[in-house]
């Protein structure tokens, strides 16, 4: 068990407890985001989980919409950072202002000082700009004029990038895309989905989008800290942490891939599949838990061998290859 003042112990209480607030979330956030619920339980995965996500896909899928609802949902701070070519690091983390007052220099934090930050269209920025998010997402702290002031908890990053125009965008290094735990990409909704959103979006006041406002604020801060702790803690068999490592060193050695994924792919596959159980109300982790949230923490880790590319084959192909012939233990 963690020392943290916040741990809480993992008892069937709390479990139940902590999973029937998960689901909460999920039902809240299902109203406001229509026909896009596994992208809803692979955000809810990384936030239980600790894990910032990168969001990808075509302007007007509501990816904005669905940060400012999650917010929305556990009563935290929201920042929105529109990323573009002339946007400074000092833009995301703050600077030094001289007040004339006092005849003193004092911090001004920057939007990066929240619980949920937005960073929209992150390939827009240069590299220098990017990188200012990296000790964020990694350290939870940010140096300012030689201070290291920690950012308060829950803190999460969702940054999106739209897949098709590429003309003026600075893609993200390899070393950026590793710290993001997952890569959820958000596709256009069925049909039925599809009226039903349109039904709803025609009701609302607003021009072209849902409101947040009607939502419930089912959890808090606090909560989701807690949330993350008893995640944590959830049990996990050896086999089944074998299996996490053999699906991430796999990639290595796998053919149709150039580059395969780091070890923090291994973690962020076990933090993501303790995410998962909470999520589903399990008492344990499971290998289809695992399996469940491998192509979201592996797609941007790994790298398709150009003859495939040239093919026409996707990452998501290779991987699911992967997954079919990587044996999984039997419980």
């Amino acid at each position: 068990m963690s020392d943290s003042p916040l741990a809480t112990a993992l008892t069937a209480e709390n479990l139940q407890q902590a999973s029937q607030q998960a689901q909460a979330l999920r039902v809240e956030l299902r109203k406001a985001v229509i026909g896009q619920d596994l992208v809803i339980d692979d955000v809810l995965t990384a936030l239980i989980a600790g894990g910032h996500v990168l969001l990808e896909g075509v302007p007007g899928l509501g990816k904005t919409l669905l940060v400012r609802a999650l917010a929305r949902c556990f009563g935290g701070d929201f920042a929105r950072i529109q990323f573009t070519p002339d946007l400074m690091p000092s833009d995301v983390t703050g600077h030094a202002v001289y007040d004339l007052q006092t005849e003193q220099f004092k911090l001004r934090k920057g939007p990066l000082f929240t619980h949920l930050l937005l960073a929209d269209e992150i390939n827009r920025a240069p590299a220098k700009t990017q990188a200012a998010l990296l000790e964020a997402m990694q350290e939870r702290q940010v140096t300012l004029e030689g201070e290291a002031l920690p950012i308060g908890q829950p803190f999460m990053v969702l940054a999106t990038q739209n897949p098709i125009e590429q003309e003026g965008t600075y893609p993200l290094p390899e070393a950026e895309l590793d710290r993001f735990m997952l890569k959820v990409r958000m596709d256009y909704p069925d049909a039925l989905q599809e009226l039903d959103m349109v039904r709803e979006v025609t009701r609302s006041s607003k021009a072209d989008m849902l409101e947040v406002q009607p939502l419930r604020t089912v959890l808090h801060a606090e909560d989701v800290v807690r949330m993350q702790q008893i995640a944590s803690d959830l049990p996990l068999d050896e086999q089944v942490l074998d299996y996490a490592v053999r699906l991430a060193r796999a990639t290595r050695s796998w053919p149709g891939l150039a580059i395969g994924a780091g070890p923090r792919a291994s973690i962020a596959l076990v933090r993501g599949a303790r995410a998962r159980a909470l999520l589903r109300g399990g008492e344990f982790v499971t290998p289809d838990d695992i399996k469940g949230c491998a192509l979201a923490v592996l797609r941007h880790r790994v790298r398709i061998a150009p003859e495939l590319d040239i093919d026409g084959l996707e990452v998501d192909q290779v991987l699911q290859q992967l997954l079919d012939q990587i044996a999984a233990p039997r419980q």
